[in-house]
This record gives structure tokens, C-alpha cells and sequence, in this order.
């Protein structure tokens, strides 16, 4: 059993929401995504790729993760061709992030920089890779984190659903026990909040403070950051 809560924020700085996620409970799927382009490009880009993974995975004759790479595979194909097909779209894109439930916790998939993350007595971890220039050129090459912070390419993704046809899903598999919290994010929330401050406030979820009132808390502290992206979390518990 997970309890789970999802928040989507507009942040501080931006005038339309292009995060767009949602919670199927019953199918034990999650997903989370973060558009861009330009005009309403952004927000249809999210809003497809989701919907996309929530009807394939629906409709699946086996859950699995194989069941899940093809739902990301299907959202890529449906963005590109809404963006061929509508000039208005063109350059439409977004990041993905899933997460479906297994016996032993969950299947997670991942494009762009949309992250996953798990909070349990042995810490906060990471479980996602971005897909960013930063992580994937920036520091095989050796550039300190000061660097990085400031570095013109910072905010350029190296794959995202939409921009091209051959397609790089990240997968993983990731065991819950009791009282363990999974975290997904928009980097409207990672790209502002250190993982200390983010693992600070998601121990009171592991302490059994309400997952709203936590969602809340996290948002609230993006906002407090400036706030200059949209912001959306799921966060998932694992209950007895």
C-alpha cells in the first residue's frame, strides 16, 4: 500500500503552468512532467506525454516495465507528431518521469531532468540520472559544481520527449520498506532546494506528518528560493 499526495505550483516568476502530473492510484502509476516550447506549446507537450503513459499502461495486458518503456516510447512519438502536425507547436518538448508499482515497490522510468528520489533510514538518494548537458558533458569533463551552477548550458537537456526519434529512457528499479517516501519532481523544485533542505523536510513524512501538509512545505520552500519555475511534487509513502 502507498499514500500518496501530488502539488502543482505556478512559482514566483512564470504566468502558465507547464508541469502537468497524475496519480492513478489504482493502476499503481505516477507521472510527472515538465513542458516547454513556446506560446501553449508547453503545457499541451506535458499534458500529452502523461495522459499518453496513463492510457497505455491502462490498457497493458501485463503492468511491467516493459509495459511502462513502451508508454514513454508511445508519448515520444504522439509529441513529435502533434508538433509536426501543428505549426504553432513546433519545438514542443517535455521531460517525463513515471513511476508504476511492483511486489517489491517500483518501476521507474525517466527522460530529461524530472526527478525521483528515496528517503529511507539510510538517507536521501538520488534514484534518477538527468539527461542534462551539466551531468552528462559538464562533469565527465571535470567542471567544478561552482562552474556548473553558472554555466550558460546549465539548463540545456540532452534528451526530452518530443525532440528527436531515437529515444533514451533511464530505467530503474527501486525496493520500499515501511515508512520509506518516494519523491517525484519538476526541477522547479531540485533546482532550487539543496538536498539537504529537501531531506529535512521530508523526514517529518517519514515521521507520519501528513504527505499534503509535506507537499506543501516543499513547494512553499521553492517558493521561498525565488520560486522561478513552475513547481509540482508526488510523494508517495509506503504504509504498513
Amino acid at each position: 500500500m502507498l499514500e500518496v499526495c501530488a502539488k502543482s505550483d505556478l512559482g514566483c516568476v512564470r504566468g502558465n503552468n507547464e508541469d502537468y502530473c497524475q496519480v492513478e492510484a489504482e493502476l499503481g502509476l505516477y507521472v510527472l512532467a515538465d513542458g516547454m516550447g513556446g506560446a501553449k506549446a508547453g503545457e499541451r507537450a506535458s499534458r500529452l506525454a502523461v495522459e499518453t503513459v496513463v492510457e497505455m499502461v491502462r490498457s497493458a495486458v501485463f503492468r511491467d516495465s516493459q509495459a511502462l518503456l513502451r508508454a514513454m516510447e508511445e508519448a515520444n512519438q504522439r509529441v513529435l507528431e502533434a508538433g509536426r502536425s501543428d505549426s504553432s507547436l513546433e519545438g514542443m518538448g517535455t521531460t517525463l518521469v513515471a513511476a508504476l508499482e511492483n511486489p517489491a515497490g517500483l518501476d521507474i522510468a525517466s527522460v530529461g531532468d524530472s526527478r525521483a528520489y528515496t528517503l529511507d533510514a539510510r538517507g536521501l538518494d538520488a534514484v534518477t540520472d538527468d539527461q542534462t548537458w551539466v551531468n552528462e558533458v559538464g562533469r565527465p569533463l571535470g567542471l567544478d559544481e561552482t562552474t556548473l551552477r553558472n554555466h550558460p548550458m546549465r539548463h540545456v537537456l540532452t534528451m526530452a520527449i518530443g525532440a528527436s526519434g531515437p529515444l533514451t529512457v533511464n530505467c530503474y528499479s527501486v525496493a520500499l520498506e515501511t515508512g520509506s517516501l518516494v519523491l517525484m519532481c519538476s526541477d522547479g523544485l531540485h533546482g532550487v532546494v539543496d538536498a539537504g533542505e529537501l531531506q529535512r523536510i521530508l523526514e517529518a513524512g517519514r515521521n507520519g506528518a501528513p504527505l499534503e501538509e509535506v507537499c506543501g512545505q516543499l513547494i512553499e520552500a521553492a517558493k521561498a528560493a525565488g520560486g522561478p519555475d513552475n513547481v509540482t511534487v508526488i510523494l508517495l509513502r509506503k504504509a504498513d
